[in-house]
């Protein structure tokens, strides 16, 4: 059900575009530019149809769309940040502490009551960092899960980005794409030395530690709490979006309990759905590709990657990666 970038299958009469390596739109045939399964996909009736291609227009006509219905984000009054240094380019793998303050003076924690933080928060201690352990995934964190997933898709914003896909002809129902969810996101695959050590949650939301390097870690939620504990230490950023109200996008540079992370991209006060439903539609809609989008008149791209070396259900692929691109 998912895009491939070397695939048409639901992307017949997609736009040009240079990062694309093959392409799917009339003109292909004429520059010699086609995937191998063009005519396969294109030239029949069914889900790669034009109806069911999710064009450039579409994303950001969804994406203002979900930003709108984020009801569940900070307001201005409940984060308070303090940036500090700004890193140029050749300054962010340089590893220096150029920011003496904490990047949060202030988060209104009554927020972490609502049900869709509650539950996100509840994920994050589910996880080893380091790559190469296998996670032992218990009954009561398959809950915890299963109750992320139930809570984020009683917002409006799920429920947006839910009636898109099945308008699209992704999921033939709410249960089918909540199922997917689940493998998409929660599917255990192996980083390292063969054993089931990640997921894509871990990855994006909890972070992970590789080769002596933070590796994802792209949450402002958790960010917040390990800093409150003392153990991620805010050194400067890169990156400053063009908001003045939240989700701000920082870019930043931080070291975890010593391991560093060289530019970890994140907005800032968004809502767990918020991030979650964007990411899910990148995946599904641009994987391994850049993803625009538009939140409040905003441009912003959005990269995803899928896991390569196994899949799940026919040939679908777990979530390797998704951030926001901050350059």
């Amino acid at each position: 059900l998912y895009t491939a970038s070397d695939s048409c299958e639901g992307r017949c009469e997609e736009p040009f575009s240079e990062e694309d390596e093959c392409h799917c739109h009339a003109d292909c045939e004429r520059s010699h530019s086609c995937c191998e399964d063009f005519h396969r996909h294109c030239r029949a009736e069914g889900f790669s149809r034009r109806r069911d291609a999710i064009t450039d227009e579409d994303l950001l006509r969804v994406s203002e769309r979900l930003y709108g219905a984020d009801h569940n984000k900070a307001r201005p009054s409940d984060v308070a940040i303090n940036p500090q240094y700004q890193a140029s380019p050749d300054e962010t793998g340089d590893q220096e502490d150029r920011s003496p303050q904490p990047l949060y003076k202030y988060v209104n924690e009554k927020l972490f009551s609502k049900p869709t933080y509650a539950s996100f928060i509840k994920l994050l201690d589910n996880y080893q960092r380091a790559t190469g352990r296998e996670e032992d995934v218990t009954a009561e964190e398959l809950r915890e899960q299963d109750n992320f997933l139930k809570e984020v898709m009683k917002t409006e914003l799920m429920k947006e980005l839910f009636a898109f896909l099945y308008e699209k002809n992704r999921y033939s129902s709410e249960q089918e794409f909540v199922d997917d969810l689940k493998e998409m996101w929660f599917g255990l695959y192996s980083r390292g030395n063969g054993e089931q050590d990640s997921s894509g949650f871990e990855h994006v939301f909890s972070g992970e530690v590789k080769k002596g390097k933070v590796s994802g870690f792209h949450n402002w939620i958790r960010f917040y709490l390990l800093e409150k504990q003392g153990t991620v230490n805010y050194f400067s950023h890169n990156f400053d979006g063009p908001w003045d109200t939240y989700p701000d996008v920082l870019g930043l540079q931080f070291s975890w309990d010593g391991f560093y992370k060289e530019v970890g991209s994140a907005f800032i006060g968004c809502s767990p759905e918020f991030e979650f439903g964007l990411y899910t539609l990148c995946f599904i809609a641009r994987p391994g590709r850049a993803c625009h989008l538009s939140l409040g008149g905003h441009s912003l791209s959005i990269q995803t990657y899928a896991w390569t070396k196994s899949t799940y259900g026919h040939g679908k692929k777990h979530i390797a990666t998704a951030y926001v691109i901050s350059s």
